[in-house]
């Protein structure tokens, strides 16, 4: 791999001769810009404003625009002699815990090679005296114009060392918090666990790029003159507004993608209160229901006196009539009937 800077580990009094080596690269697919009508490159050249000619990049150097206007030309050997220390070389200031760096703090990663045989024996003094101590190391350079931040950490056989921003280079995350206040229930955060632990872990190497295939996918179909495959359409979905509901079936989904059994045991729910709501308990419907009761009984008591009245007369117009029916048939035997008529004698 080729080196991009080159200098010394400053670890105390000890000197050790290293190259400064990226440790990553980039895979993103690069776009042109070209002229739509005809797909001619888009060229942008670099022209002197006093001159008014195109210039070579073996003429351009650096230069400090001051307030009032004034260029002020800066060259690289005026950096080269700046009078700080790490013009070139890394010194360590400090060895901290790991947990003790932000990762927002974290920027480009490099490899620290070894330059030379002589530098072989303090190279590794210094990668096993981080393994030991399970810390990483703190330390200021310069590169590309400017002093940076790094914090030095062993992988593998190899130190590698993460450009850091300085403290004040992050923003405090105000205002990024959700405004209203919220409250999360046992049930929902046993929920969120129960996903957690059913999506499990993960080897980084399995992940990819999807986007970069696609795209391959799509350069390798206009080039042959193909349709570039089109955008599936998305599974249907309503919005779910039971949070609950929600992790439920994330749970149940993540089970079945894995192959495992998809049963999710819905944790019981306990029933809304007052409390929860932010409401008063419903009197006015208690007070409606009693109303209701109240006048539910009243109508049945009026129903039950109705009936007892005509019961009442009822009994009363029979027992006047087995009255009058016993007096008849009394005058009846009491009247005597008529004789009947002496019939004549004859000679």
């Amino acid at each position: 791999m080729r080196s991009i800077w080159n200098g010394a580990i400053s670890f105390g009094l000890v000197s050790i001769p290293i190259k400064l080596v990226n440790a990553t690269e980039s895979h993103s697919i690069s776009f042109r810009q070209i002229h739509t009508e005809d797909g001619g490159r888009i060229r942008y050249r670099k022209f002197c404003e006093l001159e008014d000619r195109e210039v070579s990049q073996a003429e351009i150097g650096k230069g400090y625009e001051d307030a009032d206007g004034t260029v002020i030309p800066i060259t690289d050997e005026d950096l080269a002699q700046l009078p700080i220390p790490t013009a070139r070389t890394i010194e360590i200031v400090a060895f901290v815990p790991a947990d003790r760096i932000d990762p927002l703090q974290m920027g480009s990663a490099y490899y620290l090679a070894a330059s030379g045989t002589p530098a072989a024996k303090p190279y590794t003094l210094l990668r096993e005296a981080l393994k030991r101590s399970n810390k990483v190391a703190i330390a200021k350079f310069a590169l590309r114009g400017r002093e940076r931040l790094g914090m030095l950490r062993v992988i593998d056989d190899v130190i590698a060392m993460h450009g850091l921003l300085w403290p004040d280079e992050v923003r405090a995350p105000e205002g990024v918090a959700p405004d209203a206040s919220v409250t999360v229930r046992d049930q929902e955060l046993d929920l969120a666990d129960a996903l957690m632990d059913t999506l499990g872990e993960v080897d980084l190497a399995d992940l990819h790029d999807e986007y970069r295939e696609a795209v391959e996918e799509v350069i390798a179909a206009k080039a042959s003159g193909e349709a570039p495959p089109s955008l599936p359409e998305p599974a249907p979905g309503g919005k779910v507004l039971d949070l609950m509901a929600a992790l439920e079936s994330s749970v149940r989904a993540a089970k079945q993608s894995r192959g495992e059994e998809a049963e999710v045991h819905p944790l019981p729910r306990r029933k809304p209160t007052p409390k929860d709501s932010g409401t008063k308990k419903p009197t006015a419907t208690k007070k409606t229901a009693k109303t209701a009761k109240t006048a539910g009984a009243a109508g049945t008591a009026g129903t039950a006196g109705t009936a007892k009245k005509t019961t009442k007369a009822t009994k009363s117009t029979a027992k006047s009539t087995t009255k009058k029916s016993t007096a008849k048939q009394a005058t009846e035997k009491q009247t005597p009937a008529k004789k009947a008529a002496p019939r004549k004698r004859t000679a």
